[in-house]
Formats: structure tokens, sequence, C-alpha cells
């Protein structure tokens, strides 16, 4: 891939049809074009993410305990640039004690769902592994709906961009 045939500019402006229509080669070379812009773009996110974070991470989280906070937002000035800093709670539960304490509530004779949520799910490995009269009482509680749609684009041998 030397040289660019459909250019980013004129990519905007094609229609899905048009796309749709370009010649073998040309339809690769921009999926193999996007892919590697996508790539781009995310290791240039993260390289920038991490520069914030080291130009303010600290400052902010000070700022956060200056006020007696361990999470939220706050906000620094540095010259001219006004930046947000927010810092998210993100919480997580040991299952393993949860089904634990739902046995307690449960045997206490009180509804687990007053205390907790409770979200039931069975992988699809085990399902698939399970006789076919256990499979047909679970089939009435299971939906099965396509995933998103994956294509991988290649060129025969003899053909090339």
């Amino acid at each position: 891939m030397s040289e660019l045939t459909i250019f980013p500019a004129r990519l905007h402006e094609l229609t899905i049809g048009q796309l749709a229509d370009l010649p073998h080669n040309q339809f690769l070379e921009v999926d193999i074009n996007l892919d590697q812009l996508t790539d781009w773009v995310k290791k240039a996110r993260t390289k920038l993410d991490a520069a914030k974070e080291q130009r303010f991470g600290n400052a902010a989280r000070n700022e956060l305990h200056n006020a007696g906070q361990d999470f939220g937002t706050t906000y620094l000035v540095e010259g001219s640039l006004r930046v947000k800093f927010e810092l998210p709670k993100s919480v997580s539960w040991d299952q393993k004690q949860l089904a634990a304490i739902a046995a307690r509530i449960a045997s206490g004779g009180e509804k687990v769902s007053d205390y907790m949520d409770v979200d039931y799910s069975v992988t699809e490995t085990r399902f698939k592994n399970w006789p076919p009269t256990l499979q047909e009482q679970f089939a009435q509680a299971r939906t099965v709906k396509p995933g998103k749609a994956t294509f991988r684009l290649s060129l025969n041998q003899d053909e090339g961009i």
C-alpha cells in the first residue's frame, strides 16, 4: 500500500452505495486504511491520556483530597487552559460473599430482592452441555439475538494492492 487511491476527503463524500461498488482492490484498501487509522487513533488517544495524567493527575487528586473527597470533579487552571478532572467511583462486589449474604437473608425468611439486585445468567457453554430435558426447562427463558457481524477482507493471491 504505497499510494492511496481513495483519499480520506473523498471517502467522506462517497455514499454507502458508491463504497459498496468500489473495485475489490480499492474496497480492501479502504478497509485496511481505516483499520490502520483506527489503531493509530487508539494509540494516540492512549498516549495523550497518559500525558494528561502525568501533567494534571497529582494536582487534581490533591484538589479532591483537600476538599475531603476521594472521588468527584474538580477544576484546575494552568495559564489559559482550564482542566475539568473527573474521578468516578468504581464499585465491584465479591460475588461469592454476596451469594452467602443472600442465602442468609433468604434463610431468615426475608426477600433477597429487598436488599440487592439479582441477575441470573447461564453461559452458552453450560447450556449446550446440558441434556435436552434440562435445556427444555430453560428454553423459554432464553433469547438468542444476532451479534454484530464482522467482515475480514483479503484479495486472492493473483490480485494485489
